[in-house]
């Protein structure tokens, strides 16, 4: 069965459990990605006639599997992977890591085993169906790593990877699209590990030509990796250092032309200039102004603008302080401006880099409509992300509404507008380009009314505030708020607590939920068909955005549900499962998806793995179809049986746990009876103590101590199920003990009976779902998982997001009616009465002021 991507990124991560404390994350990274990188293409490639990647013979992950447990493995494994790359023209690619390192990874022993746990893990993953067309699991996988890895490599490290939303950002303003040709080309100066242009690339389906320049030698080599990993061997990656030796040249010494170039190189560097003279520059990239000598940031925007074409396009990752610093870089900033090269500003939030967490910012630059620009467009994106770990990551949503606004030139109030050039050059701003100049997007402040607090009422202002409400909502405003008897104020008419209910109640809220939800069903009904008519070799990419496209479309007509929050209803849902179920699809059709797998939890690896099913022992886990869909659609009715017994145990279990408290005492029956831990009243305890207090009252009657006309039927006593009368008493009570330790056997009986008719009916209730699995058709899973898992998930998501509409109005309602329900003079007789209260305790307790 192919392997989900969650499982993958999780079986990866744990492979660097293998590695850490030996080494920091930015030298594991080399092992785990050229571990990852031989895997893929021994499956993909090994024994395949004119494959793009040879694999030749001892230079397989095959042979390395063979070197488990083999004292000379670390040796052996850099032998096999140089074989490889020779075979290739990978040498200093996928060799850069020492798999005989003994200072990172141990020596004898420790290297051995740990070497061996890490192939071990690698051998467990099948790559082989892992890439559907149009889709990349391996290359999503590897950029997961290095995410991570950035994130663990610290502030110095984490530079050699952009996050992959700001890529799409980037690749997706620059104009790069479906009409995008093969032979046009795309240019990154400083392209560390290759997630920009593999990004940009992504935007082109017929393809684009690739070349970049890096200056770290391992970085470098992710790259070269990255690329063949990504479907590009043929991408042009060339070591070295950019601004001082560009690559990239024509044949008469010029650089070389690109259509569309991106960067983001390293933030602020102070030693740009190191084997280059910028004043005399060969390459001329300096006309526009020379940067200062510490700060290299509009070096390398001046060698983008450089390499590109004079219709090219790009965009490069800068920090604010390009948008505002004074001295040469105002100079540059001016030159640039006045040229028109300067298409668009986009601001982001800070903390979204590994390297830094100041604020950056994505430069725009079009050469191509230079000379007729009038105006730059500018938006002010620092307030969309989700916080993620130590870090700040663009959600869906927040990539998607940049790009619309964008590349549509919308201009939406304290997010995004396009500033005139003449606005920029006048005195007030003198080419300064900081976007807070031109683009206030604080939020308005909440002004408290005076007069409402000192004689009561809410102000008519703050609830006319709501009006985006009471336009979808126009008689709820009469049902919330009436008249107090000061013009200009009102006073509410339901109680707090009361306010969202009677919100949810209210027929224009049902209606506008009814409206929703229609525009719901008429999307699901378009898409219907398509995702029932997924099978094998589908292209999980152009379904999600099939989907997500119309969703925006759809929902765009709706008041106060922002598209762009039902579009992240959408996309949470993709990635959090149903991409997965997509790519099982795509890879093995629903028949074969379906199937439950029986799963072994591995100590070796570390991996283990929760079990929907458990049956005699063997877990089964059900990747596409969760047992609660199989029970829903055809065992209800078992399931509520199941309930019931459940409510039996619970309650025998209540019943024991209220006869151990009354009799639990210091001078309880039970007293003394718990188990070795103390922690409960062993069974075998209470027959032991029954049994004792039986022979006791057998001498005593023996012996004519004990005289009692029915005592003698306590020699038929068999305690569990015997045949003691608990009626039986004396004048002494020498029975009540006895009373009290058969009573609890009897109910400690009951809860063993009702748990195992409870155990019994879960066994064939799992077992014949089990079954279910395997007879179940084409026809059925598609229903299960189309209509009662995908969809019907999608459907309350939505739902959510129109209850948090309700909770939102609902609370300001309540704020504003908390804020002025006393109003000052109450408060002031309040006090007063206190006040008075107070002093007259003090004078009885004596107290003289």
């Amino acid at each position: 069965m192919a392997i989900k991507k969650s499982e993958l990124y999780s079986s990866l991560w744990n492979s660097c459990d293998e590695l850490r404390g030996g080494m920091d994350a930015s030298q594991y990274k080399d092992y785990i990605l050229t571990l990852l990188f031989v895997k893929y293409v021994s499956d993909k490639y090994a024994g395949k006639e004119d494959a793009i990647i040879e694999v030749p013979e001892g230079g397989s992950f095959a042979d390395m599997v063979r070197l488990k447990g083999d004292k000379e493995i670390g040796d052996k494994i850099n032998k096999i992977i140089g074989r490889l790359a020779e075979a290739n023209g990978l040498k200093g690619v996928i060799d850069q890591a020492d798999f005989n390192d003994e200072a990172k990874l141990g020596s004898g022993k420790e290297m051995q085993d740990r070497l061996s746990k890490l192939v071990a893990i690698f051998d467990g993953l099948d790559l082989r169906a892992n890439r559907a067309e149009g889709d990349d699991l391996l290359g999503d996988a590897y950029e997961y790593l290095m995410r991570h890895f950035a994130t663990e490599s610290g502030k110095s490290k984490g530079q050699f990877y952009t996050p992959a939303e700001v890529s799409r950002v980037i690749a997706k303003v620059i104009g790069i699209g479906p009409e995008t040709r093969q032979d046009q080309t795309i240019y990154d100066p400083a392209c560390g590990s290759g997630s920009l242009l593999l990004k940009a690339s992504d935007e082109a389906p017929r393809g684009i030509s690739i070349y970049g320049q890096e200056m770290d030698n391992a970085t470098w080599a992710l790259s070269r990796m990255n690329m063949i990993l990504h479907g590009h061997p043929g991408a042009e990656i060339w070591r070295g250092n950019t601004l001082a030796d560009p690559h990239f040249k024509n044949p008469d010494g010029s650089l070389k032309k690109f259509d569309f170039a991106v960067a983001n190189p390293p933030f602020s560097s102070k030693a740009w200039t190191n084997g280059l003279n910028p004043e005399n520059d060969e390459f001329k990239r300096f006309e526009y102004g020379v940067p200062p000598a510490k700060n290299g940031d509009y070096a390398f925007l001046l060698h983008l603008i450089t390499s590109l074409k004079s219709t090219g396009k790009g965009a490069i990752i800068l920090p604010h302080g390009v948008l505002f610093r004074g001295n040469k870089e105002a100079d540059i900033r001016r030159n640039l401006v006045r040229h028109g090269l300067i298409k668009g500003i986009i601001g982001l939030p800070p903390n979204l880099f590994y390297g830094t967490g100041i604020p950056a910012c994505i430069i725009v630059v079009d050469k191509e409509n230079a000379s007729s620009r009038t105006g730059i467009f500018m938006i002010d994106a620092s307030r969309g992300f989700e916080k993620d770990g130590n870090k700040n990551r663009l959600r869906s949503q927040d990539i998607r509404k940049i790009v619309d606004v964008f590349n549509n030139r919308i201009e939406l109030p304290r997010y995004s507008r396009m500033v005139p050039i003449a606005e920029i050059a006048s005195s007030a701003n003198d080419y300064n380009l900081n976007i807070p100049r031109y683009i206030d997007s604080s939020e308005p402040e909440d002004l408290h009314d005076l007069d409402a607090h000192l004689s009561g009422g809410i102000p008519v202002r703050d609830i006319d505030a709501l009006e985006r409400y009471w336009s979808v909502f126009p008689t709820l405003r009469d049902a919330l708020f009436r008249s107090n008897g000061r013009a200009g104020y009102l006073e509410p008419k339901v109680e707090p607590a009361q306010v969202k209910a009677t919100i949810l109640a209210h027929a224009e809220f049902a209606a506008y939920a009814a409206r929703v939800a229609a525009v719901f069903d008429e999307w699901r009904a378009a898409h219907e068909p398509r995702l029932w008519a997924l099978d094998a070799g589908a292209k999980p990419r152009e379904v999600v955005r099939a989907l997500s496209e119309d969703m925006l479309v759809r929902f765009a007509g709706l008041p106060l549900l922002d598209k762009y929050d039902a579009y992240q209803c959408l996309m949470d849902y993709w990635a959090g499962g149903m991409q997965d179920d997509v790519d099982l699809v795509a890879a093995e059709g629903w028949v074969a998806a379906a199937k439950p797998r029986g799963i072994i939890e591995d100590k070796e690896k570390k991996i283990k793995e929760t079990p929907d099913l458990v049956i005699s022992r063997r877990k089964y886990k059900m990747d596409l179809i969760p047992p609660a869909l199989i029970v829903g659609r055809y065992f209800a009715a078992e399931q509520a049986e199941i309930c019931c017994l459940e409510s039996d145990v619970a309650r025998a279990t209540e019943q024991k746990e209220e006869f151990e408290e009354e009799h639990g005492g210091e001078e309880g029956a039970l007293n003394g009876l718990e188990d070795e831990k103390g922690t409960k009243i062993a069974k075998g305890n209470v027959q032991k103590r029954a049994m004792e207090l039986k022979d006791t009252i057998l001498k005593a009657y023996s012996e004519g101590t004990l005289e009692h006309k029915q005592a003698k039927t306590i020699k038929k006593t068999s305690f569990g199920l015997g045949y003691w009368n608990k009626e039986i008493a004396d004048e002494e009570g020498l029975f009540e003990e006895l009373n009290v330790l058969y009573d609890y056997l009897q109910i400690l009986n009951e809860e063993s009976a009702k748990k195992k008719t409870l155990k019994e009916a879960v066994d064939r209730f799992q077992n014949n779902i089990l079954v279910k699995y395997s007879e179940l058709t084409k026809n059925e899973i598609k229903a299960l998982v189309v209509e009662d898992k995908w969809f019907s998930s999608l459907q309350a998501a939505v739902e959510s997001e129109v209850q948090r509409l309700t909770q939102r109005l609902a609370g300001r309602v309540k704020e504003l009616d908390e804020r002025y329900a006393r109003p000052l003079p109450e408060l002031e007789r309040e006090v007063e009465a206190f006040s008075k209260k107070i002093e007259e305790h003090l004078k009885r307790m004596g107290l003289k002021w």
